[in-house]
């Protein structure tokens, strides 16, 4: 790739006005696809650790008005269907789970007073909290938790992407994928305020889980048997969180008020939210520029690429670690792509190093693995050697001899409209023709009409990132373990889920670290997608919003921001 044409080539579309950013909220979350923007080594430009300011001593101002880009419509305002980080953004301002992730990043309790772990580790009892209550008044119960996790696990309910996240508790993929009866599954409401979680094995990350949207609960009495109840904002929007849902203008905006019954609403201090939906960067920073936006950037915007080297100079560019993965997936069931040479010889003629440093310029690290740096250091060097051409043409013919081929078919790249995934298509575009010699089709969807895309199989190549869900290796692996949900390459491995299986069943983190670390190798001999680079969290944010924390999970929680006097 000539990187001095196509640095001239954004210098050039820079100078037309054209603004392009890395990734947004519309990346699909978790953990959500990225949903569901990482490097290991943090750049505190402007912030101390992803903190937006000095916490504590700030006197409060009077107007206490929050105002930010969540860039697009959610897909789901469902807890049980959302799936992706722009949906999560907003469930996790106004549902809130047994435990809540902390400033400090740590499970803290919420809707659960006290939990109890057996001495096996396999057992939790959580009391529901006195006081919890829902926005119409009614008191949050544990049948509600219970309704809420057995629905996801129905296999007749629709759209539960995430129903695997329920899979450490016992019986939960059996009632979800073999037929095992809802009874089974190891979720029981002993009564009102005693709800009883029994687990496969020890999960060490199971109180992360329990903080995490797939696991929020839903006022039974109110949503059971209407389906559309999460649509709009009606009577039957009913929510648990610090925050109520105001109003929900389509594509449009969406208000968030405190909520005066929240158990803990004396550490809220924000009245109102207010979130916009722009999908333009340079307009989302002209807003924050003038004012009309608090915050600019991750984890709910991005930041135009044009710009980063300006705002980085000038120290208002926070750049923080962020535990995901940008990465192009293959269609493993369409040709060429369900033959592995071809994929190594995509994913090898790759220039990531040039795509960091020309395009995203936001401190990303080149990806050559599957699991982020921020929580495997040595996948640094990863599993093959970056933009190895010679390597790449070698995969290539030996690929198509297989294939019984003499040159590839025009290829499509589809990705969500997005400035920054346009420039990346733009560069690999250029990459695979020049270094394999094929013809490269971009196509750009709508977020919602993409996921639609990816969901169905209707792709040859897709733009795809994961942000992490919880800070495990694991959370980047089980999403390739079985075919659907949020695995779009239709790849799948005996062998490599049976790996995933014996690491959970293994105690010794030493022991279970060599189980994950097999399974990665596994997939990344099998290169079913193409890493691209791991994320970080870019942002700006203006002197006087306080206690508010980017989180290496690429989300932030707005029940402890305020406004201070400026």
């Amino acid at each position: 790739m000539n990187w001095k044409r196509w640095s001239l080539l954004l210098t050039l579309v820079f100078a037309m006005g054209i603004f392009l950013a890395a990734c947004g909220g519309d990346d699909t979350t978790g953990g959500d696809s990225d949903s569901g923007d990482d490097a290991a080594q943090e750049e505190g430009n402007g912030g101390d650790e992803g903190d937006s300011g000095d916490s504590g001593d700030a006197a409060l101002a009077e107007d206490q008005t929050f105002n930010v880009n969540i860039k697009t419509e959610p897909p789901s305002l469902h807890p049980g269907k959302a799936s992706d980080t722009t949906s999560s953004a907003v469930l996790d301002q106004i549902f809130e789970g047994l435990t809540r992730v902390n400033q400090d990043g740590e499970p803290e309790n919420a809707m659960a007073s006290d939990i109890q772990i057996s001495d096996d580790q396999k057992t939790y009892t959580f009391t529901i909290r006195d006081g919890a209550k829902w926005s119409n008044g009614d008191p949050v119960t544990a049948q509600d938790f219970e309704y809420a996790w057995k629905w996801v696990l129905n296999p007749d309910s629709p759209d539960t992407d995430y129903a695997y996240q329920l899979y450490p508790i016992k019986g939960a993929q059996a009632a979800k994928e073999d037929g095992g009866s809802m009874d089974d599954i190891g979720i029981k409401a002993e009564d009102d305020q005693t709800l009883v979680v029994e687990l496969n094995q020890p999960t060490p990350y199971f109180l992360q889980l329990t903080a995490f949207h797939t696991y929020y609960p839903v006022n039974k009495s109110v949503v059971e048997g209407k389906d559309e109840w999460a649509v709009n904002v009606t009577d039957d929007y009913v929510t648990n969180g610090p925050f109520t849902i105001e109003s929900w203008e389509h594509k449009s905006q969406i208000v968030l008020k405190k909520y005066a019954d929240y158990w803990d609403a004396e550490n809220v201090n924000l009245e109102t939210i207010n979130m916009y939906m722009i999908e333009d960067e340079a307009t989302e920073l002209k807003m924050y520029e003038n004012g009309e936006l608090d915050w600019a950037g991750s984890p709910t915007g991005s930041i135009p690429l044009a710009a980063i080297p300006s705002l980085k100079e000038d120290n208002s560019l926070n750049i923080s670690p962020k535990a995901g993965v940008y990465y192009y997936s293959f269609n493993t069931e369409v040709e060429p792509f369900n033959n592995v040479n071809i994929r190594k010889a995509f994913a090898l003629a790759v220039n990531r190093q040039g795509i960091v440093d020309n395009i995203t310029k936001g401190e990303q690290t080149p990806a050559m693995a599957l699991v982020p740096t921020s929580i495997w250091e040595e996948n640094e060097e990863g599993y093959f050697k970056d933009n190895d051409v010679e390597k790449a043409k070698e995969y290539l013919e030996k690929g198509k001899e297989e294939l019984g081929i003499d040159e590839l078919p025009v290829v499509k790249v589809t990705y969500n409209t997005d400035e920054g995934h346009a420039a990346i298509a733009q560069a690999v575009q250029d990459m695979w023709r020049e270094n394999l010699g094929v013809e490269v089709e971009l196509n750009n969807e709508e977020w919602n009409v993409f996921l639609d895309t990816m969901g169905e199989g209707n792709y040859q190549v897709g733009r795809m990132g994961w942000i992490a869900d919880f800070n495990d290796a694991i959370n980047f692996l089980e999403i390739f373990q079985t075919v659907g949900g949020n695995n779009y390459t239709n790849w799948e491995s005996e062998e490599y889920s049976d790996l995933l299986e014996k690491s959970r069943t293994e105690t010794d983190p030493a022991a279970r670290k060599e189980i994950l670390r097999e399974a990665e190798q596994i997939f990344m001999d099998e290169l079913p997608l193409a890493p691209i680079y791991f994320y970080t969290n870019l942002w700006l944010n203006k002197d006087y919003v306080k206690d508010i924390q980017v989180n290496a999970m690429g989300s932030f929680n707005l029940k402890w921001g305020y406004i201070a006097e400026h």
